[in-house]
């Protein structure tokens, strides 16, 4: 799928999901637009049943869609995680050892590859480290950014299929609109034998995002922009309740049109509409 987007000039969006609400509305939004997505899951996510519930939900329903779709672990910091989402069928799986010095990430991402490319996964990295506020909203992180003269290296001693890059953005909701280093990203891309990521999407301003697509961009990962859609469309459904019991349907409406409409947006502005192919023979 990157490397389609990459020979096109294009982004595949990928959104962090979780159960059927978010599934069914990111596909159907994706298959109306004719757009490539990827649905990703984060370790907390996959805690308890999750591991079982979300990949094997995405996997039942993917192939009704007549659009290329991928399943990927986003942000897994050990190779246990990566191992589990391999057996349970996710097609793509990064492994986050950013924080690691860079040979300790190394090591971290090849042992990553060497599981995945025997079952036929595709594995992305991360060089330099995408910041911001956890989940949780109770810790900062600091950003490092990629550095181009190290991003040959890693990608021959790991073999990594894609390259996730810190140029600007970072996780969660920004408290101060972000600059990205679009010169970097120019350099960055000259450098890599591989399609380029940008995680931290959500609330980056759009022509920042088209220069970075513009540039060397292929994947761009949005979770939050969905959350605080999700969360308006459920407060709006909820004051426009007429009885004390009303239908799933009527519950889940607001959420779906909210995300839908966060969706329509991030695959236009990443001009992956009408992107959709058939067969092509690495797709």
């Amino acid at each position: 799928m990157l490397g389609h987007a990459r020979r096109n000039r294009y982004a595949v969006p990928a959104f962090d999901c979780v159960e059927d609400v978010m599934v069914r509305a990111i596909l159907e939004t994706a298959e109306t637009l004719r757009a490539p997505v990827i649905l990703m899951c984060l370790p907390m996510d996959l805690s308890g049943n999750g591991m079982i519930y979300i990949p094997r939900l995405v996997r039942a329903v993917a192939d009704h869609h007549p659009i290329p779709v991928a399943l990927h672990l986003d942000h897994a910091t050990n190779l246990d995680l990566v191992k589990s989402a391999i057996d349970h069928g996710f097609t793509s799986v990064m492994v986050d050892g950013s924080n690691l010095p860079f040979a300790d990430n190394v090591a971290l991402t090849r042992a990553a590859v060497d599981l995945a490319h025997p079952r036929g996964v595709s594995v992305e990295g991360e060089l330099g480290h995408v910041g911001g506020m956890d989940l949780d909203e109770t810790q900062c992180g600091e950003s490092v950014a990629t550095e181009p003269s190290e991003v040959v290296r890693f990608i021959e001693e790991t073999d990594v299929d894609a390259l996730a890059v810190s140029i600007g953005t970072a996780h969660g909701v920004y408290r101060s609109l972000p600059n990205l280093a679009i010169d970097r990203l120019r350099e960055l891309n000259a450098a890599s034998a591989v399609p380029l990521v940008l995680h931290g999407g959500s609330g980056t301003p759009d022509d920042q995002i088209r220069a970075a697509v513009a540039h060397g961009i292929c994947k761009l990962n949005i979770f939050a922009d969905n959350r605080i859609a999700m969360a308006q469309g459920m407060a709006e459904t909820a004051r426009a309740f007429a009885r004390p019991d009303p239908l799933p349907a009527e519950m889940f409406r607001g959420m779906r049109r909210a995300i839908a409409e966060v969706v329509t947006a991030k695959i236009q502005l990443l001009s992956a509409e009408n992107r959709a192919w058939v067969e092509e023979a690495d797709a």
